[in-house]
């Protein structure tokens, strides 16, 4: 060996310590991408690409609040049931598929702005949101799910172990 031999921490077997995993270096390494990864943080990455994926919440947020007006007075009270329930997933699958609160408030609001000009009666009478407690159940259990998505705190994202020691 030229320079004489290697310093004893740095020889694997069982004649030194081995060195110790993560502790960086040029020979540590890295993480795999995936949900380990360190580039955890919205989604998509690109702004104009992250607009799109709201905007299709807005639409797939108002058709949810149509649907469930439909529905919520068609099948008392499975139906009510129902529509808060595709309700929340969406709320909630739109916070965790961008991995943000935006996620879940941006079709929340799609929702809320079109269950609210549901409500108003036509001139010819008719109305598609009757005067009782199955309505209301509807009306505000939406907008306080909404809401609820929006403020609960999302987990955290995973940390590679030993990254920042």
């Amino acid at each position: 060996m030229r320079g004489g031999p290697a310093p004893r921490g740095d020889r694997p077997g069982a004649d030194g310590p081995r060195k110790r995993q993560g502790a960086g270096g040029a020979g540590a390494a890295r993480p795999a991408a995936g949900p380990d990864s360190a580039d955890w943080g919205p989604w998509p990455a690109v702004r104009g690409a992250r607009g799109a994926v709201y905007a299709a919440l807005v639409v797939l947020g108002a058709l949810t609040g149509l649907a469930g007006a439909l529905v919520q007075g068609a099948w008392p009270p499975f139906g009510l049931l129902l529509s808060l329930a595709g309700s929340v997933g969406l709320f909630w699958g739109g916070a965790k598929l961008c991995r943000t609160r935006v996620g879940a408030a941006v079709p929340g609001g799609g929702w809320t702005v079109t269950v609210l000009l549901l409500t108003a009666s036509r001139p010819e009478g008719d109305f598609l949101f009757a005067a009782g407690a199955g309505s209301y159940i509807y009306l505000l259990g939406g907008i306080l799910a909404a809401v609820i998505c929006a403020t609960v705190a999302l987990p955290a994202p995973p940390t590679v172990p030993n990254r920042h020691r």
